[in-house]
């Protein structure tokens, strides 16, 4: 089984949470996501729902030395599995999961698809990543993956004055690039073409969240009422 591979039985190895509504933001840097979740944000706030943004790594221990890395040179594969899976557990458990619980729009500006793709291309099997998260992480509501070429992607890094990180090589984000469009074979899972401009993005991005945050009240309005049928 190869690192980038995806087998049937861990496509649907977990289950999305039953109350709240988990959007997972996903893509190569460069994509502009952060931007676009801060968008997304201040309009599903304007239609009443609560949200809560987040990103990983975290601002915590563990994830800080993962973005310290970024600069000083990246950790051997497995010490970076190591790391974000104590990073995460940690976010599950002091905000994503309680945020869930209490019905809010949880929105995370990468998830453990990125450890699939970033620590898959470094040789780790994604598979072996995939289910070691989702023996505790909730399997997200939707997967929204940012689509723009590499290339692309690293003259936005340019273009804002930064020079490419640990993360940032030209092979790695290839490789990860192809990692994200794998995950599109998976049911939950949104392509948002990035190379569009800002405005295109942003209505793309809010479109694909209303259409399943309408699609998943429907669901939940249909299994209360065969319930009570």
């Amino acid at each position: 089984m190869g690192p980038h591979t995806m087998t049937a039985t861990t496509r649907l190895a977990s289950t999305p949470t039953s109350t709240g509504f988990l959007i997972a933001v996903e893509g190569i840097d460069g994509a502009g996501k952060s931007t676009q979740i801060r968008a997304l944000a201040d309009v599903l706030r304007a239609l009443g729902h609560e949200v809560v943004v987040s990103r990983e790594p975290t601002y915590g221990q563990h994830g800080k030395q993962l973005r310290d890395s970024a600069a000083s040179g990246r950790l051997t594969a497995a010490e970076e599995h190591r790391l974000l899976l104590l990073d995460r557990r940690e976010h599950v458990d002091t905000l994503i999961r309680p945020a869930l619980e209490r019905g809010a729009v949880v929105v995370l500006d990468r998830y453990y698809f990125s450890s699939m793709a970033y620590q898959g291309a470094a040789g780790l099997d994604s598979d072996v990543i995939r289910r070691d998260n989702e023996a505790f992480a909730p399997r997200p509501d939707l997967l929204v993956i940012f689509d723009l070429p590499v290339e692309e992607g690293l003259k936005r890094i340019a273009a804002r004055g930064e020079r490419p990180n640990a993360f940032e090589a030209t092979d790695t984000l290839e490789r990860c690039r192809a990692s994200f469009l794998a995950m599109l074979d998976l049911p939950f899972a949104r392509r948002v073409d990035a190379t569009q401009d800002a405005d295109r993005v942003g209505s793309a991005l809010v479109s694909t969240v209303l259409s399943e945050l309408k699609n998943a009240k429907h669901l939940a309005t249909n299994r209360r009422g065969s319930a009570f049928s």
